[in-house]
């Protein structure tokens, strides 16, 4: 029995991070009855959002870019979003701090950033618009045309390869931008957007490329009261219109019978039957765990064996019990070494005593995240993933150090005697949080053999009624490649009223 011939119109979503909950807004829309299955106790998954000691923190992203992608959840049931939250462009995007004590602030009018980049190289001030120009046609062939488009058939894949070619998607993200600029500290500014979806960017495909002029066609936001204001906005949605919402509810698998999903089975024992099923796990673990090996297709096994996982990341939060005024809401914090650092991380996966930070001080936009005259900070470092076989008990303590010590030293005087209230995650807490495997912060890393057809499709292959969303699937990882993964699930499931009219047809 196929989706189309059948007349229940149930969904299940497992995972509430914003794949699953675009998904099942989008399902909903269609006239579906949807159960969304979340084994925290919050929404959001890795968007979840935390308190301690008064300071707030949003638990992993904080940049919202290409925020139409959200404002169509609330259009779909005749909503504004600006009516729920509100979003604010940061200024700069980012400011760039590198080893020797320079920084250069990126974002706002391509005017200033070209005069960012004239105090260190004038040419590639000129260059700059070329890179933007290249960047655009990334933009229009890799987002606009097929970021929301299935791509679970190879000949989808095969009609693309001459324009792929022909923009030299085959370069690395470094190697494009060494195209274009020449300063070697530009050059770090303007190739690290990688790293913010999983990747190196001396691995990573050029494809990615496109940020350069999705941020620049879009800007870069932050949600006021943080990403978890709009997961909370979000969530209010899902439940006004019925959305069925359950809390510490784990799917031990997915119900399969005849190559047909037909439902989940709960750690509990509970079944849940469904018509669609829509998993928002990493695929890695869906495939490894959830999904019987006989019943998986050889692509699927093939991808489980070879695909590489991203890096671990190591998040500190913490608040202060003074403010810095100076520091603006998104650093990225440079270290000594740049492709030796990341090699270590992706490829030899050992920890090294230098490292590279991203530093969040939301309170430079939203005070609320903190107490009067007080910061609230997280820092997320790149680590080694599982793989690396690192002993966290003992390294986790001593990176929170040297963090703390470098921080203190170079961004943030007296921070050893102002800090308060801190925590921090590992990747052992990725793989025990998420069912993260590997402890990856972002599943399969974006290399060019790990993009499009062959990353994980939004349609499992060979079993009808599962689909996919999230990080590791099609497009890929970051905020706006989550929600259109759900787009692309979007496209794949008929509404029930196409449901109903094609079940007329076979059954007249």
């Amino acid at each position: 029995m196929s989706l189309t011939a059948s007349h229940r119109h149930t969904a299940v979503v497992i995972g509430s991070g914003f794949g699953g909950i675009a998904a099942a807004l989008r399902l909903r829309a269609k006239g579906y009855d949807v159960t969304l299955l979340e084994r925290g106790t919050a929404l959001g998954g890795r968007a979840q959002a935390f308190e301690r000691g008064g300071f707030k923190h949003d638990a992993g992203p904080t940049v919202i870019t290409a925020p139409f992608l959200f404002e169509e959840l609330f259009e779909l049931f005749g909503q504004k979003m600006s009516d729920h939250v509100k979003l604010v462009e940061v200024d700069p995007w980012y400011r760039f701090r590198f080893n020797d004590g320079d920084t250069f602030d990126y974002g706002g009018t391509i005017e200033d950033t070209q005069r960012e980049i004239a105090r260190f190289n004038t040419d590639d001030s000129k260059r700059y618009l070329e890179l933007i120009a290249h960047s655009k046609k990334l933009f229009d062939a890799g987002f606009t045309e097929l970021a929301d488009q299935p791509f679970h058939q190879p000949s989808k894949m095969i009609a693309q390869i001459p324009k792929l070619v022909k923009l030299k998607s085959y370069r690395t993200v470094w190697q494009m931008v060494c195209a274009y600029i020449k300063d070697p500290k530009v050059r770090q500014a303007l190739s690290v957007q990688p790293l913010l979806v999983g990747g190196s960017p001396f691995d990573t495909t050029s494809i990615y490329g496109l940020i350069h002029y999705l941020e620049r066609q879009w800007g870069v936001f932050f949600c006021m009261g943080g990403t978890g204001a709009m997961v909370k906005a979000l969530g209010d949605l899902m439940r006004a219109q019925g959305i069925d919402i359950r809390f510490e509810t784990t799917v031990r698998d997915v119900l399969i019978e005849k190559q047909i999903a037909n439902g989940v089975r709960l750690e509990s024992g509970e079944k849940i039957f469904a018509d669609v099923v829509v998993s928002n796990a990493d695929p890695m673990h869906l495939y490894g765990k959830m999904v019987p090996q006989d019943a998986q297709s050889r692509i699927t096994k093939l991808k489980c064996r070879h695909s590489r996982l991203s890096m671990g990341l190591f998040v500190m939060f913490f608040g202060t019990t003074r403010q810095y005024p100076d520091v603006a809401h998104h650093t990225i914090w440079l270290g000594p070494r740049y492709k030796a650092l990341l090699d270590e991380i992706f490829k030899k996966k050992v920890m090294s005593e230098d490292f590279s930070l991203y530093l969040h001080r939301p309170t430079a936009t939203d005070p609320s995240f903190a107490p009067a005259g007080k910061d609230s900070f997280y820092v997320l470092c790149p680590v080694p993933n599982l793989d690396g076989h690192i002993d966290w008990k003992r390294e986790a303590p001593r990176l929170r150090a040297r963090i703390i010590s470098e921080l203190e030293e170079t961004m943030l005087p007296g921070l050893s005697n102002a800090i308060t209230a801190d925590f921090y995650m590992t990747p052992e807490d990725f793989a025990e949080d998420y069912l993260s495997v590997a402890g990856a912060g972002f599943s399969v890393a974006p290399y060019f053999t790990q993009s499009a057809w062959f990353r994980f499709h939004n349609k499992a292959e060979g079993i009808e009624n599962l689909f996919l969303t999230g990080a590791g699937t099609h497009p890929g990882a970051g905020m706006p490649g989550v929600l259109c993964s759900a787009k692309v699930v979007d496209r794949l499931i008929p509404a029930v009223h196409d449901a109903d009219e094609s079940l007329r047809e076979v059954t007249g």
